[in-house]
């Protein structure tokens, strides 16, 4: 066991958890999570890395372990990439003794340097995904855009029909904004109705 990739991990898994996703989606649960796996799966490379027990058994028990957790429990796309960049510092971390350290601290500090970078408000800046139930039942993408635009004052630029309901008259949608209000936007829309 290399302690220096112990600490490597368990420093990544804090940054990525408590200095990169917390701050920016305020989901306590899922940050728990992340060190949890995180530190689960360290734990379990580890111990098979000495054992006789293939790689192959060890890691196809991870992939069971994580489709059931990501199942259970609806998260976002981000979130996900969270998920698995958890997995993949701790498979780093326990996997790591048979390579170089700075080539494992190099594709530790890539992984959460990557979302740190992806997932910040300036490289994202000017795109907002929305998932919203709108008032009225509207079948038409082009004034459902028009209502949606007109009640959050961001300029649409994707519309997708989740869910028409003449009874309840209410319509569940899917909305990609940009940052900009409807009317300073010029840019064209992708609309899709159910």
């Amino acid at each position: 066991m290399d302690v220096r990739l112990f600490a490597l991990d368990i420093a990544a898994i804090c940054a990525l958890a408590f200095a990169l996703y917390y701050p920016r989606h305020r989901r306590k649960d899922l940050a728990v999570a992340l060190v949890g796996v995180n530190v689960g799966v360290l734990a379990v490379t580890m111990a098979l890395s000495t054992a006789t027990v293939g790689a192959g058994l060890g890691l196809g028990l991870f992939g069971v372990l994580s489709i059931i957790r990501l199942r259970s429990s609806e998260l976002s796309q981000v979130e996900v990439a969270y998920y698995f960049a958890a997995l993949a510092i701790g498979l780093i971390g326990g996997l790591g003794s048979g390579m170089p350290f700075a080539a494992a601290a190099a594709l530790i500090g890539g992984v959460v340097l990557a979302l740190g970078v992806v997932d910040s408000r300036r490289v994202m800046s000017g795109s907002r995904h929305m998932a919203m139930v709108v008032d009225r039942a509207i079948g038409d993408a082009d004034e459902l855009a028009r209502f949606i635009e007109s009640r959050t004052g961001m300029a649409v630029r994707e519309v997708s029909v989740v869910r028409l309901d003449y009874v309840n008259d209410s319509t569940t949608v899917d909305v990609r904004c940009g940052g900009k209000t409807a009317v300073e936007s010029a840019r064209p829309r992708n609309l899709r109705a159910a």
